[in-house]
């Protein structure tokens, strides 16, 4: 599955970015390791398979569906993860 970048250029889709990313979201929450390790495998797997199903998608459509996940997962979390590229 190639995700197609926000410069255009393409990358094969790696699961453990979004695993990252989403339990950094949670560290940044104060949660627990161990509950951000089950968030973030959970948000992870969701988004892997709704990935499957599609030919071809952005790296916005990607961030789009994990805060969409997340934010019935855990909202704060939800909030971090959507803010982080406001802050980095």
């Amino acid at each position: 599955m190639d995700v197609v970048k926000r410069k255009g250029r393409t990358e094969k889709f790696d699961e453990r970015k979004v695993y990252a990313s989403c339990y950094s979201a949670c560290m940044t929450c104060g949660m627990k390791e161990r509950e951000c390790e089950m968030v973030a495998t959970k948000i992870s797997a969701e988004i892997k398979k709704w990935v499957r199903k599609e030919k071809r998608v952005t790296s916005l459509q990607i961030f789009r569906k994990v805060a969409s996940v997340l934010k019935k997962v855990h909202k704060p979390a939800a909030f971090m993860y959507e803010t982080h590229r406001d802050i980095s």
